[in-house]
């Protein structure tokens, strides 16, 4: 998705008989005044894997790393694996802001993992092009060389004929797209690393970045000051959009434009505060 507006607030001077934080009347704009719909999301994390690898080991203490820092993980224990995703999988994967795909070396030995990582990066184009709010995709190279996957060669490449066999040339050439794609995603990867703990620390600490803060959620007021940010805005509209937030000093300004930052940013690919 490309950035539909830059959002800039500018703090200035106190002005004389303000009392309350005042923004500004937003300007006239032939654009909609609808804005998009906020997404929902029923998790945070969907972890795409093999379980033979990395189930009792790397995934294990992943998902309790997740657990520890709060951030809802998509579990699929007592889910019966066939050689098609069934809907609760696919609504998992289309609600959950970050897949994490780990790819190790009976990744492709399972058509199941291989539908996953297909819809996986499917609905990441999908949104892209659609202009909404994407899903994140972060990648864990374990025990098995980039190249591989991205070539399907090697050991990893034996695996992915074995489970091509029988399916469709069709078929096969969108799992082939879907590794390609996924390979070139800057990711970790577990040789570069001396301790698996470190490794698995550092992705968390990633996947906490890209979720939205919750931290004003506690803030009595701060989501009225919020919603009406947010309607000056219209997210709906390709303008560039200045709002300027004025007031007395101390009285949350740099609060509510962190808070605002933190509910509106996913929507874009590219965005900074400073």
């Amino acid at each position: 998705m490309s950035l539909k507006g830059i959002l800039k607030s500018i703090f200035g001077k106190s002005r004389r008989n303000s009392n309350a934080l005042q923004p500004p009347p937003s300007s006239s704009s032939s654009s909609s005044p609808s804005s998009s719909p906020t997404r929902q999301y029923s998790y945070d994390v969907f972890p795409s894997f093999s379980g033979q690898d990395v189930r009792r080991t790397f995934l294990s203490h992943f998902i309790e790393g997740l657990k520890r820092k709060g951030i809802k993980t998509f579990i699929d224990n007592g889910i019966i694996r066939s050689e098609s995703i069934n809907s609760e999988l696919i609504r998992a994967i289309k609600e959950s802001r970050i897949a994490v795909v780990i790819l190790s070396k009976n990744y492709a030995s399972s058509s199941w993992c291989l539908n996953e990582l297909q819809l996986i990066m499917e609905c990441k184009l999908i949104r892209e092009c659609s202009k909404t709010p994407g899903q994140t995709v972060m990648t864990i190279v374990y025990d098995v060389e980039p190249s591989h996957v991205r070539k399907q060669t090697g050991e990893f490449g034996k695996a992915f004929e074995e489970t091509c066999q029988g399916k469709t040339e069709e078929q096969q050439q969108r799992w082939r797209e879907a590794l390609t794609q996924v390979a070139v995603i800057a990711g970790e990867h577990s040789v570069s690393w001396a301790s698996e703990a470190e490794m698995i620390s550092k992705v968390i600490i990633d996947v906490a970045n890209e979720l939205p803060s919750t931290d004003f959620d506690r803030l009595v007021g701060i989501e009225a000051h919020v919603e009406n940010m947010k309607s000056m805005i219209c997210l709906a509209s390709d303008e560039v959009k200045i709002v300027g937030i004025w007031g007395h000093a101390g009285i949350g300004k740099t609060t509510i434009a962190r808070a605002l930052y933190n509910q509106i940013s996913s929507n874009f690919q590219l965005k900074f505060y400073n």
